[in-house]
Formats: C-alpha cells, sequence, structure tokens
C-alpha cells in the first residue's frame, strides 16, 4: 500500500490568485498578475504581487509598470526565477524578465469569496487592487507534473473561478478584460482564485533553487 504521504520536499505552499487579462480572446496579454501569499518556503513567509502592466515589453519601472512589490524579495524571487516565469501567460511575456522589486508597505484583502473578492498590496508610491467579480463554484485539482508548469512538481489547488475581474495601479486599470485560458485539460476563466495551493518536487530535474538566501 502506497503511503499517503508526498515523498518529494515541499517548494511552497499557500496562496496564489491571478488575473490575466486581454482586449481580445485570440490577441496578446494586455494585462498580468499574480498575487502570493505563502506560509511556507525555503525562503520564510511572505506576501505580494507581480504585475505586468506592459507583458510584451522588456523593461521595469519608471519606463513600463512591470514590477513586483512583497514583503520579501528572497521569496518572490524565488517564485518568479522557479514558478511563475513557467506560467503559460507569463513563459510568452518578456516582462516577466525585467521585474523591478518594491518592498511592501502593506497587504490586505477584501470582500468574499463567493462573490466579490480582493487582494490589495501597497509600497511607497504604488497600490495595486485586484478585484474578481462574478466568482462561481470552487473546485480542487492535483496537477501531475508532466501537465504542471515546472515539469517537476505536482501541485495540489482549490480554484474558484471568476466572470470578470480588474487590475488597478494607482486606481487606473489595466486594459483588457478576462478571456479563457487551456487549464487541467478544459477551458477555464483567466481570473481566478488558488487557494490551499502547495507545490511538491518530484523529480531531480531543473527546478528553483531552494537554497534560502
Amino acid at each position: 500500500m502506497a503511503s499517503p504521504i508526498h515523498p518529494g520536499p515541499v517548494a511552497w505552499t499557500g496562496e496564489n490568485p491571478g488575473i490575466y487579462l486581454k482586449d481580445t480572446q485570440d490577441g496578446p496579454w494586455t494585462g498580468l498578475a499574480t498575487f502570493f501569499r505563502i506560509v511556507y518556503s525555503p525562503h520564510g513567509m511572505g506576501s505580494g504581487v507581480v504585475v505586468l502592466g506592459e507583458p510584451g515589453v522588456a523593461k521595469g519601472l519608471p519606463e513600463v509598470r512591470n514590477f513586483c512589490i512583497s514583503d520579501n524579495e528572497a521569496l518572490a524571487r524565488y517564485l518568479v526565477d522557479g514558478f511563475f516565469s513557467k506560467f503559460a501567460s507569463f513563459r510568452v511575456s518578456p516582462g516577466i524578465g525585467a521585474l523591478s522589486y518594491l518592498p511592501a508597505t502593506e497587504v490586505a484583502r477584501a470582500g468574499d469569496t463567493r462573490t466579490r473578492y480582493q487582494e490589495i498590496v501597497r509600497s511607497t508610491e504604488l497600490e495595486v487592487v485586484m478585484t474578481w467579480d462574478g466568482l462561481g463554484e470552487p473546485y480542487a485539482v492535483d496537477m501531475p507534473p508532466h501537465m504542471g508548469a515546472t515539469k517537476v512538481h505536482e501541485m495540489y489547488s482549490v480554484f474558484i473561478d471568476a466572470r470578470e475581474a480588474g487590475i488597478t495601479i494607482n486606481g487606473a486599470p489595466l486594459a483588457g478584460r478576462v478571456v479563457e485560458r487551456d487549464f487541467a485539460l478544459t477551458r477555464k476563466s483567466t481570473a481566478f482564485l488558488a487557494f490551499s495551493e502547495s507545490w511538491m518536487q518530484v523529480s531531480d530535474g531543473p527546478s528553483a533553487d531552494a537554497t534560502p538566501a
């Protein structure tokens, strides 16, 4: 009988909701944001947000609004380098390789995960508000490594999709709207909450450096 305990090391666990926007279903990404609230990682705990205001441009602040705000920069870089940059929407976006990293002054949440939910992240000069509207029913996902982003991690998570969503920076909305994406052998919204998310390494292939800074 197989052990119910996963044999691989835990890379990280926490929350990782996202909003990915396009003007049209088949067009390029116009705005991307992924929030994280991590309760365990090799770099400790932390929260923050990665925002690509111009995903197709390989530049950061002040030229374009491609940045990360977090209260743990070592954790943020670990997530970006080993995980977020491998997500399908970010992998094709040059902006992910040119992020500016800023310290967070406040991280807060608002709303209700059954109807309308928000994550708010602030730095000294920037405020990012992610809003999910028209939330659906939760569903659980057990993503095997060969179908996942890194190919060397198994991922468990509970997702709640949103019919509508938006990202604002200092009150100004990013362009685009929610569309559909290929996910878990079906079509899902590009705006979603992701809770109880855990990534476990299952092979010795290329993965994020798990050595704490």
